[in-house]
């Protein structure tokens, strides 16, 4: 069939492979509950990406030009794949040197559960804006983090919700995040005037945030950790060699992600320290994972922590669930689903059915508070489909940017709403490659922690309310140049 006979895909048939997927996720949802992910929603997303195929086919697309467009989707996730894989390896060396038992062992004697949340949301937003990255956040003091809240007694979703929700404030408002660079670049305006402009959305939503996290803890019933907290502390001390040299590495991870060093070779020495680490401080725990002495004991238990499942057992079975990671091996089926989502998204974008589904949702945007909904639900719904963070960005930047224009709205409304829609829900997305990542990362479940993650729910909630009260709505006024701003992303 030529290239020459293609037609675009209808509406109809635009919606028909999302109608088939949309309920084969639910389905998988109910039946194998969090175990979803782990097989069914992959199998789920392959069958659907089949039924948009046979759709274009019918098209007149070529089946060359569907393949390419998966290529090219999977390309675009494959950064992400391999930051995955390095965090598995991170999380292991940094479990067997002590690294994380250190920082649960000194925050359960800081923090209590009464303001753990809070102060957890807190800390992840300022590493967060400091490195630009919520994934290393999470990777690093986001997996400590998680283990004090549960020695605590909270409840895992919850202090997920929290760490998630301060992770992507930082992300979210850090001038070295790439999201934050891309927003303004796909909608015309600079990088500061972004940032400052998305203060009034962020920071309302982040102090709502922050607030029901501090109503959480003092509503808690905080009275039975003490005697818990202090065997966790026992159990720590003996199965470690706990000291202050060990923060020396997540320092030089996070220095080095500051000075703009790539996130791969970041991620690398931080395990490459880790290990070595382990080697100096932890001859114990080397002893007890690889069960042999010597050179061949440590590179083995050093080289177990960086590609498959270690655990450190102790007298305490709370503390056990702990000590367990699953190296590089415990990434793999979240990489299995993000290479099945993007199969589905590449069909989708190649086909041309997201773009036409795009176009129908900017016909019903009237208003001024209308277009920035339509804005914000396509971001989403990018999310939903495409499952990727930077395309939820870069299309509807795309696509949206005449609109604004012909409506008289300044690039940094748009820019804006990006950010708020796009950047921060994707980690609510089971099949998303953030949602997934974060999932694996710490250990919870998407929609077990998605809930509680306040600060993602809030935000595109926030911009829409701002769009339809018309409050901080920045407009040309009348004779003012507006062609100029939007000229690159209108003729690129």
């Amino acid at each position: 069939m030529s290239s020459d006979t293609r037609r675009a895909p209808t509406l109809t048939e635009s919606i028909i492979p999302i109608l088939f997927l949309l309920p084969l996720l639910a389905v998988n949802v109910y039946v194998y509950d969090s175990d979803s992910t782990y097989g069914p929603n992959q199998i789920a997303l392959i069958v659907s990406a089949a039924v948009a195929a046979l759709i274009a086919l019918r098209t007149g697309i070529q089946w060359t030009s569907l393949q390419d467009g998966i290529v090219k989707s999977i390309s675009s996730a494959m950064s992400a794949m391999l930051i995955l894989l390095l965090i598995g390896s991170l999380a292991g060396t940094w479990m067997l040197s002590g690294i994380v038992p250190a920082m649960i062992y000194y925050g359960l004697q800081i923090l209590n559960p009464t303001i753990f949340l809070f102060a957890a949301c807190v800390v992840c937003a300022i590493v967060s804006l400091a490195t630009g990255s919520s994934w290393s956040t999470v990777a690093t003091v986001g997996i400590a983090l998680l283990g004090i809240g549960t020695a605590l007694g909270l409840s895992t979703g919850v202090i997920g919700g929290a760490i998630i929700s301060g992770a992507y404030f930082g992300d979210k408002m850090s001038p070295l995040s790439d999201t934050t660079n891309l927003a303004p670049a796909m909608a015309g305006t600079d990088l500061f005037t972004h940032i400052r402009y998305m203060t009034y959305t962020t920071v309302p939503s982040v102090t709502i945030s922050l607030i029901i996290f501090l109503i959480i803890g003092f509503t808690a019933d905080n009275t039975s950790t003490d005697s818990g907290n202090q065997e966790v502390l026992v159990a720590l001390d003996n199965a470690f060699n706990i000291n202050g040299w060990l923060f020396i590495v997540p320092v030089v991870v996070i220095g080095m992600i500051i000075k703009k060093v790539p996130a791969l070779p970041a991620l690398l020495a931080g395990t490459l320290l880790g290990g070595l680490f382990a080697i100096i401080f932890q001859p114990g725990a080397i002893a007890q994972v690889s069960g042999q002495s010597g050179l061949m004991g440590i590179y083995s238990a050093v080289m177990q922590a960086m590609y498959t499942d270690i655990s450190i057992t102790t007298d305490n079975e709370m503390v056990n669930e702990l000590l367990s990671t699953g190296g590089m091996a415990g990434m793999l089926n979240t990489i299995w689903l993000i290479i099945c989502a993007m199969i589905f998204g590449g069909v989708m974008e190649s086909a041309g059915m997201l773009k036409r589904i795009t176009q129908s949702i900017i016909q019903f945007a009237h208003s001024t508070g209308s277009l920035i909904a339509s804005t914000a639900c396509t971001s989403i719904f990018f999310n939903l489909t495409a499952s990727d963070q930077y395309l939820a960005i870069v299309v509807p930047g795309r696509m949206f940017a005449q609109t604004y224009r012909d409506r008289g709205l300044k690039p940094r409304v748009l820019s804006r709403t990006l950010e708020d829609s796009g950047t921060v829900t994707s980690v609510l997305i089971p099949w998303n490659t953030c949602g997934a990542t974060q999932a694996a990362v710490l250990g919870v479940a998407t929609l077990t922690y998605a809930p509680f993650a306040f600060f993602c729910i809030l935000s595109p909630i926030m911009t829409i309310l701002f769009g339809f009260l018309n409050f901080k709505i920045a407009r040309y006024e009348s004779g003012e140049e507006k062609a100029d701003a939007y000229q690159k992303v209108a003729t690129s």
